[in-house]
C-alpha cells in the first residue's frame, strides 16, 4: 500500500500499511498522537493519545490513563483523504512516521497538506 502526501507542490509516496501522526497542541503545549492504518486505500484512525485535557482536547469518557497519556479508540469513519493545515505558527510541525522513516510537515506557512492512500500516487 502507498501513503501519498501532497505538500507545498511536492508529492511524496511512502510504502506503508500504517503510520503515526503527532503534534504539539498550539495552546496547551501538550503532545497529541494518532495511529492510522491503511485499509482498502482508505485512512483509518485506530488510536489516539492525548497528554492532557483543555482547550478543545478533552479525552472522551472511555479514555484510559496510561504512562503515555489518555489513550482511546476514536469513532471516526475511514477517510478517503486527510487535510492538515500548514500555518507555520504552531509550536511544532506535524510529524508523520512510518515503520522506517519520519517526516516533519507544515513547519512553515503554506498550502494545506493532503494525505491519501492509493495503489500509485498521482497529483490531485
Amino acid at each position: 500500500m502507498t501513503l501519498c502526501i501532497a505538500a507545498s507542490g511536492t508529492l511524496l509516496a511512502l510504502a506503508a500499511s500504517s503510520f503515526s501522526l503527532s503534534w504539539t497542541h498550539s495552546v496547551e503545549k501538550t503532545l497529541w498522537q494518532e495511529q492510522w492504518s491503511i485499509q482498502d486505500n482508505r485512512l483509518v484512525l485506530t488510536q489516539a493519545i492525548v497528554q492532557g485535557s483543555g482547550a478543545g482536547i478533552a479525552p472522551p469518557p472511555d479514555a484510559i490513563l496510561t504512562d503515555e497519556g489518555w489513550t482511546y479508540t476514536p469513532t471516526l469513519a475511514p477517510l478517503d483523504r486527510l487535510t492538515l493545515a500548514a500555518s507555520g505558527v504552531t509550536p511544532s510541525p506535524w510529524q508523520l512516521c512510518t515503520d522506517t522513516q519520519c517526516h516533519d510537515l507544515g513547519a512553515e506557512a503554506g498550502t494545506p497538506i493532503t494525505l491519501w492512500a492509493a495503489d500509485q500516487c498521482a497529483p490531485e
